[in-house]
Order: structure tokens, then sequence, then C-alpha cells
């Protein structure tokens, strides 16, 4: 029997000024059909291997098409989508006798025209597949979870973790289902209770972290084959953005919507316990300088380039030079010109940079500094679970404070300029380049939740700062246009009253 997998994904931010254009979707993971395979980028070799390991496994062939994924940003260009969506159509045309379709997608996608890409794509496929041919879709928690998407996928399946330790594992999941149900096994259907909330969920910690537990524990047993809670995504402004209940059962629809609106009403009675709320950036610095020991790793979560934020954002650094707070280190910058300048300049040299504040208001100012160059290199990768990124060409920098300058690892602040926009994902973005985060008081780090996994093991404490850049810790601060923010928590208390 055979497989068809794809992948078509970004997470748009509606707000953000930056389009999803072909320089993003080049720049992150764009691999053709037609492509060579020695071209093919690390993320999807490594993907395709443990495809090709499993589908042996079973028995099963593979036929792969596209795959394209982008950088979070605004919105993406109808023409581009539109070129994107139609490739991947053409390769499954092109693939003969598939006996069921896998996609992996994010659920969050917006292009100019198409507020719901994932269900328009779906759609078609069910179109040109007919009814007969499983159909499934992998996708990010942070998804909008929409009536077309249910109606023309047999299985919709998401991640469970947050940060997103577990994409692989959910993708074989689905797989297991599509093919139970291309042989026979099982007949999967999906059903879907909104929760009529949005907010920030980390499920690293309880009462979360035992409700994804539960959920897991319901698999396999009763018709369910599959339960997850589709977090929603905060910075997408369409008209069904919000918390998302979701079960997949054998044949038993029925049961399905009425597991998932009582896991769905369960979910939005803990909504005050587990919707975090970000402090502001000068009460984590504040908690940070009277820390006992370090690392303290704080978040700034406002500048989360997986959240479509541009990376730049020069607020933490200002404040930590006006307070002279040395022995830190922050990463990543997006800063490709300030990255250009230190490759020029050489390792050891010292140089006057302008840093960040180059992508708008929500940015801040550029900063200008005086720091010397003590790491470069033309490729840095990380990781997201088993996920490789890349952070392309990079450098380190030591600013120096207060006109003294030093090297010593303990004076000054370390920050680490990518080439690409990126979210710091773990702390080998500071070791790849030479900085020793274990060896820093406070680290501050451009992400909301990914970093997670890697930093908790370091860190003595981790703080949330969520106030100023472009990703607003507070949802009654997002400017909605499009969301009937009567009908979500926290913009009216009882939402199901109305």
């Amino acid at each position: 029997m055979k497989l068809f997998i794809g992948m078509l994904g970004t997470e748009t931010n509606t707000c953000s000024p930056i389009p999803t254009g072909w320089n993003v979707w080049n720049g992150t993971l764009l691999h053709r059909r037609s492509d060579a395979e020695e071209s093919a980028p690390a993320l999807f070799q490594g993907l395709k291997a443990v495809v090709n390991e499993t589908m042996n496994q079973r028995g099963w062939e593979v036929e792969f098409g596209l795959f394209a994924f982008a950088q979070p940003a605004g919105l993406t260009p109808r023409s581009v989508y539109e070129q994107l969506r139609d490739e991947l159509l053409t390769d499954l045309r092109d693939s003969s006798n598939v006996d069921a379709v896998l996609l992996i997608l994010h659920g969050a996608m917006v292009a100019e025209g198409y507020d719901d890409c994932e269900g328009d794509l779906i759609e078609r496929i069910r179109e040109q597949v007919g009814p007969d041919v499983p159909v499934g879709a992998e996708l990010d928690l942070h998804c909008h979870v929409i009536q077309k998407m249910v109606e023309n996928a047999n299985a919709l399946v998401g991640y469970k973790e947050y940060p997103h330790v577990d994409v692989l594992p959910r993708m074989l999941e689905l797989f297991a289902i599509l093919a139970d149900a291309a042989e026979g096994k099982v007949n999967p259907v999906t059903s879907f209770f909104r929760c009529r909330m949005i907010g920030m969920i980390h499920t690293t910690r309880e009462p979360m972290r035992g409700f994804v537990n539960e959920l897991s524990a319901l698999e396999g047993k009763n018709g369910v084959l599959n339960a997850w809670v589709g977090h929603g995504f905060p910075y997408g402004d369409v008209p069904d953005m919000g918390a998302t209940m979701v079960v997949v059962t054998d044949g038993i629809p029925v049961q399905g919507v009425e597991l998932a609106e009582k896991l769905g009403r369960r979910l939005f009675a803990m909504r005050q316990d587990i919707c975090s709320s970000p402090l502001t950036l000068d009460e984590c610095l504040n908690q940070a300088e009277q820390a006992a020991e370090g690392p303290v790793t704080i978040a700034d979560t406002a500048d989360n380039a997986g959240g479509g934020a541009p990376g730049d954002s020069t607020f933490f650094l200002s404040e930590m030079i006006n307070r002279g707070i040395d022995n830190s280190a922050i990463a990543v910058f997006y800063d490709p010109v300030a990255v250009s300048l230190c490759q020029d300049a050489g390792l050891n040299t010292q140089i006057k940079l302008r840093i960040g504040g180059k992508m708008g208001p929500s940015s801040g100012p550029p900063v200008d500094v005086l720091a010397t160059v003590i790491g470069l290199a033309n490729e840095v990768t990380d990781n997201m679970g088993e996920i490789i990124m890349s952070y392309g060409a990079s450098a380190a920098i030591k600013i120096h404070l207060g006109g003294e300058v030093s090297l010593l690892p303990e004076s000054g602040i370390d920050v680490i300029l990518t080439e690409n926009r990126a979210q710091c994902y773990s702390p080998k973005a500071f070791s790849q380049l030479g900085v020793d985060p274990q060896l820093k008081k406070i680290l501050v780090v451009k992400s909301t939740q990914h970093f997670h996994a890697g930093f908790a093991p370091i860190s003595k404490q981790i703080l949330y700062a969520g106030d100023l850049g472009a990703l607003s810790g507070d949802m009654l601060k997002i400017p909605y246009e499009r969301v009937d923010t009567t009908g979500l928590w926290p913009f009216s208390d009882d939402p199901f009253a109305s």
C-alpha cells in the first residue's frame, strides 16, 4: 500500500508587518519533488529517514510531495500560497494508486483571501482523491480548528506538548490511524468542541501537565483513537480563533462530540490556572538581579520570531545596558547586517555596531554599542525536539559596559546575532559560538516556550516577560478586528452565556 505525504505550513500573525513571501519560504524550508536529493535540507532528510523506516516496518511505500514551511510572519501573498498549494496538489495527482494522504500542516496559516489555508487545501485534496481514501493532517497545537478542515479530513492529530517536543511522535500516530483506516481496521472520525477561550498555555506545569497526560491515557480505549487540545493562536485575527478540544474516534461521532465537549468544558474550568500572565521587563530584571545565583533565564516572549515577531527588539538590551548588568547574555538577535559587519571585522576584533530596531516601532530604537567579536560561524543550527532549525551565519559579540574593555566571561553582555529570523531553542544557540550560558547570571532568550526544554535543566529560575514588543502577553491588548471577542474568555467572563 502507498502513502502520500506533503508539507505546507506557517503560523500567521495577522498583525505582523513582515509578509510571508518567497524569501521567507526559501529561507526556512522549501523542497520540491523535482529537487535533487543531495540538495534536500537537513530537516527534510531527517524526517524522510524516520518516515521511510516506519513505512518499511509496516510494509508500505511512500511518495513525497512538496515540503514547504515558513518562519512565522504576516500574511502569505495570495499568489505565493496558491502556487505552493497547486504544486502540492499536482504532486499528489502525479502519485498513482495512493491509499492514504498525510499532510504536515500548521493550522494557523492565513493568506490574502484565505482565512483557512488548511481547510482550502484539505477540501481540494478530498475532491481529488475521492471519499474513500483516508486523509489526515498533523497540526500545531497553536491552530485554528475550522469546520472545513474537520469535514474533509478523516483524522486531525495535533501536538500535545508546548514546547513542541513531540512533532515526530504525533506524525507517526497519525500515520498509524490512516494506515489502519486504509487496511479496513478502523473508521476514524474527528469531533471537536470550541472552548471559547484564548491564552498562552504551557504544558510543562500543572494542572495542564496532568490534563495532557489524561488525554493520552484515553487513547486506545472505548473507541478513542486520539485526543488533544488546540490551544489556538492569539495573534491570528480570524473569526474562528480560540482553543478547541479535538477527539478522533473509531466511527462513533456522537460519542466523540460528547467527549470533546466534556473535556473542553473541563479545560475552560481550568482557564485561570493554565493561562500564563507574563511579568513586565522591569519586574523580570529586578527579580533576576536580586537572585542569589544563576543562571536566571528570562523569556522575551513579546519578541518571539516563532509567533511572527521581528526578533530584533532592543527593549531588554537597552535596559540592561542602562542598568550596567554584566555577566549576562541574549539570544538570538535577528540582524544580518550586523552579522556581515562582524564577519568583515573578524574574530577578536573590536567594533562599533548599531544593533536591532530595524523592523518597526515594535522593535524599539536601534542601540549603538562598542563590542568585541567573540564568535563567528557560517552556519549555526539548533533543535526543537528532533527537528533541526537553522540560524544561518551567526556572530557572538561582547558588549563592553561603562567604557571598560574586558573579555573575561563574566564581563559585559554577550549577544548572539543571526542571519535568519528565528527564536532561541536551546543553550546551543550560545555554546556553538563560544558563549557558555551556564556561567552567566542572567540569560535573555527571545522565545515564548520552545526554549524551555533546553534551558530548564541549567536554570535556577525561569521568568516570562511580555509587555514590550510585537506580541503582547496580555490578550486584552491584542487589537482584534475580526474576532468576536464577546464569545471568548478573557474578554467575557461567561462566553457560553452569550
